[in-house]
């Protein structure tokens, strides 16, 4: 199956139903086909070699994404909040791009307007034959994060995307009634797999672009939305603003889906009190695996919630079990597979993982392994506990130490809001502990409290050299701490 398949079925299946939008004026299975079928031709008449999508969300956005498949070419979303120059860089590497952009003077001399491109779609004739793209076509290209220097070029073929959708949805699972509200940004894996899933389901998504926890709030209640997907600190925000007003969760939503960065499990049980009838789940994956491999489900969220057993109650920082189309393996520096509670490199495999870059080929094994370079552990029953990823490891005096551990004992304190865990470089020890933390408001906190906070619960190896108090931390729009910037924030002015 492919894209345009998907599409297909999608059209076949909800013909006169909305899909995108409000519900009084949004776009039916039937319409979104009939406009994807006429941007291919747009597409087609353009002799491109790639399209590319620099904006925020919206209808354009699933319009683009299968025009493209239709046209037998690859979709690439970026994020057109970069540099002009990290902008200038990503399309460079493609020879003939079709770009529809936010704002389109600032980007390329051949851009469009996204009003433009969706003028031209409606406008055009539809292709008489769509294109029928191989399974390992090119379906998705997503930009790494970049953190740490030029973003690679992440492959998603139709055979991944697909795969993902068919493996974790029912097809026309959902009711006519239902509806999810998407707040993620376009050039992320979590917005695609989003986007496919929801209208594999038949579930109507609405769209947030520029969130607030005001306007997030208003679009689930007036529209009954019942499913939604948000990254950490936007549920941190939601939570804030209904604790402010001491309000609950609008009754309409069954579901909360949250991931993409670590969250504490302060803020998850603040939102679970503020969502009683609410079933929360906690998806993981990378882009390279097409979307989530693991999930925490909500019987799993209010079992800990309520559970004695001190194990079951740390499962509410853990991601959840493996998704069962995917195996996942917690490995040792040995290559062979660690006990549970043993922490180790986490390997993934399954015909969604893609694990490939246009500048580097293949990252899978010879059998079909790829290395996510995050490390973590596994308890006895499965459940998996992500530490972080492998470059962010501390290492003290020859000790290998978790940022994770450490930040999930300092939120545990009264008066700590967010924070972050790095290693600063140091002649004697190699690194130090470096702790960044943003205190509630009026909280009174001093650095030697948190320090001791720390001390009393770990052994002393792991108590933070240096606390930081900060007004807030630097995420990217996914919600992931830039440690790099705090660390280099704070060593310029050390």
């Amino acid at each position: 199956m492919n894209l345009t398949t998907l599409l297909e079925m999608i059209a076949a299946g909800f013909e006169d139903r909305v899909l995108l939008g409000p519900r009084a004026t949004g776009i039916t299975g039937g319409r979104l086909r009939e406009l994807a079928h006429r941007g291919a031709g747009v597409l087609q008449e353009s002799s491109a070699s790639v399209v590319v999508f620099l904006g925020g969300n919206g209808p354009a956005l699933p319009m683009a994404m299968f025009a493209a498949s239709a046209a037998g070419l690859p979709f690439l979303p970026i994020n057109y909040r970069l540099a002009d120059d990290q902008i200038e860089e990503i399309l460079g590497r493609h020879e003939a791009p079709f770009i529809i952009a936010e704002v389109p003077d600032r980007v390329h001399e051949s851009a469009i307007s996204i009003d433009e491109w969706v003028t031209r779609c409606a406008a055009h004739e539809p292709i008489t034959v769509a294109a029928d793209p191989d399974l390992d076509d090119v379906a998705v290209i997503l930009m790494t994060s970049g953190t740490t220097g030029a973003p690679k070029s992440a492959l998603l073929r139709h055979t991944h995307l697909t795969s993902y959708v068919v493996g974790s949805v029912e097809f026309a699972g959902s009711e006519e009634t239902d509806a999810t509200i998407v707040s993620v940004p376009p050039y992320h894996i979590a917005a695609v797999a989003n986007l496919l899933s929801n209208l594999y389901s038949g579930r109507r998504i609405l769209y947030l672009d520029r969130f607030s926890a005001e306007e997030w709030l208003r679009i689930v209640t007036d529209e009954g939305v019942t499913h939604a997907m948000v990254v950490p600190t936007m549920l941190s925000r939601i939570v804030d603003l209904l604790e402010s007003t001491d309000s609950m969760g609008p009754s309409t939503l069954r579901s909360i889906s949250y991931g993409g960065a670590k969250i504490s499990a302060a803020v998850l049980r603040r939102a679970l009190q503020r969502f009683p009838d609410t079933g929360f789940v906690n998806a993981y994956g990378l882009t390279e695996t097409a979307s989530s491999i693991a999930v925490l489900g909500p019987e799993d969220h209010r079992a800990a919630l309520e559970s004695d057993d001190p194990a079951v109650q740390a499962r509410l920082s853990s991601v959840g079990r493996a998704l069962p189309n995917v195996l996942i393996e917690i490995r040792d520096e040995f290559g062979q597979k660690c006990a549970p509670g043993v922490v180790g490199d986490l390997v993934v495999k399954g015909s969604q993982v893609a694990g490939e870059y246009a500048e580097a080929g293949s990252q899978l094994d010879e059998d079909g392994w790829f290395h996510t370079r995050d490390r973590g552990y596994a308890d006895a029953d499965g459940f998996l506990f992500i530490q972080g990823r492998s470059d962010d490891t501390i290492i003290r005096g020859g000790e290998n130490i978790a940022p994770a551990e450490i930040e999930h004992v300092l939120v545990e304190h009264d008066d700590v809001l967010d924070v972050a865990v790095a290693g600063i470089p140091d002649e004697e020890w190699g690194q130090r502990i470096a702790a960044f933390v943003v205190l509630r408001p009026g909280a009174a906190a001093t650095a030697e409290e948190l320090r001791e906070f720390v001390r009393e619960r770990l052994r002393g190896s792991k108590t933070p050299d240096v606390v930081s108090i900060q007004q807030e931390l630097p995420h990217t729009p996914t919600g992931k701490v830039l440690r790099r910037q705090l660390v280099a924030d704070l060593l310029t002015t050390a």
